[in-house]
């Protein structure tokens, strides 16, 4: 039996932030800032609603708080951790995501945008067409962002 696979998978929320021209936010994390861009992303503490823990890990990671939230994407994503990051990431406890995914418009202005919050995780953002999502994602992520772009358009249409 391989060996990862007895880990569990981490309980996390992802956040689509889009802004009044659909555009959607992305992040250049400081952990991997070759160019791969993510949308803000992180988990849920014990006990904690997943509309909290989408709230929060937006503001810990953005500093967004302005939003009005569209939608809560039906089922769950998942994605698996590679061979080189098991053990590494979350101090070795997961070997991987199950995630809820909420879709949310900004409604502040650019400049509200913080990510020298004291959770920062980003090191540079832009606002990005979301057709262009998969392409800009880590790899082992990618399969999530390919299922989240028809729910995307399918909320902008």
């Amino acid at each position: 039996m391989n060996g990862h696979k007895v880990l569990p998978l981490r309980l996390g929320v992802g956040v689509i932030v889009l802004n009044d021209k659909n555009k959607v936010f992305v992040g250049k994390r400081k952990d991997n800032p070759v160019d791969k861009w993510q949308m803000p992303q992180g988990g849920v503490n014990e006990g904690e609603k997943l509309i909290d823990a989408m709230k929060r890990e937006l503001e810990e990671e953005t500093g967004i708080n302005n939003i009005e939230i569209l939608k809560e994407i039906d089922g769950w994503s998942e994605y698996e951790l590679p061979k080189n990051l098991l053990g590494k990431i979350w101090k070795g406890k997961y070997r991987g995501q199950k995630q809820k995914w909420f879709i949310v418009k900004f409604l502040g202005k650019d400049n509200e945008i913080d990510l020298k919050t004291s959770n920062h995780e980003f090191i540079e953002w832009k606002w990005l067409d979301i057709e262009s999502l998969p392409g800009v994602i880590v790899e082992f992520k990618k399969k999530v962002y390919e299922e989240l772009l028809p729910k995307i358009r399918d909320s902008i249409n």
